[in-house]
């Protein structure tokens, strides 16, 4: 059985980033501000893991038009449709409609591998995480390219 680790662990960073109405079908997104955290825990255009209600999803970290914070516009099954959206399902309304989060409020993101994998969670809610360390520099290249 994989080590978990819970939400408040010491070793885990998180933010309060808010819920968001994106578009014009109010699409949800969560708006991560990066003024209180480094923003190279959040790197711009990077493929991510994402961990809502104990799935993992993956998810693509932008900056917003503004390019002040950066945003996750959607959680997917596969990283080839975290790049290409259109091709897949957006699990990120199905996470919100199962919250009692409403737009406009806040959403925690907890930073368990910089650059590699976040949790989603509401607030006043701990969770326990799968703890992994992200692979090397490397092999995270060479499933880049698979992947691609």
């Amino acid at each position: 059985m994989a080590d978990r680790i819970s939400s408040d662990h010491p070793s885990l960073t998180t933010v309060r980033a808010t819920l968001v109405r994106s578009g014009g079908l109010d699409r949800p997104k969560v708006e991560i501000p990066t003024e209180d955290v480094d923003a190279d825990a959040f790197p711009d255009g990077e493929l991510v893991r994402v961990v809502a209600d104990d799935t993992e999803y993956r998810a693509r970290i932008e900056s917003p038009l503004t390019g002040e914070g950066r945003e996750l516009r959607g959680l997917y099954e596969s990283p080839s449709l975290a790049r290409n959206p259109e091709d897949g399902e957006n699990h990120l309304s199905a996470w919100v409609e199962g919250t009692g989060i409403e737009f406009g409020q806040s959403v925690l993101v907890d930073v368990i591998e910089p650059g590699f994998k976040y949790g989603l969670r509401e607030p006043g809610r701990r969770v326990f995480y799968e703890a992994t360390e992200s692979p090397d520099e490397g092999l995270a290249d060479i499933a880049r390219q698979l992947d691609e």
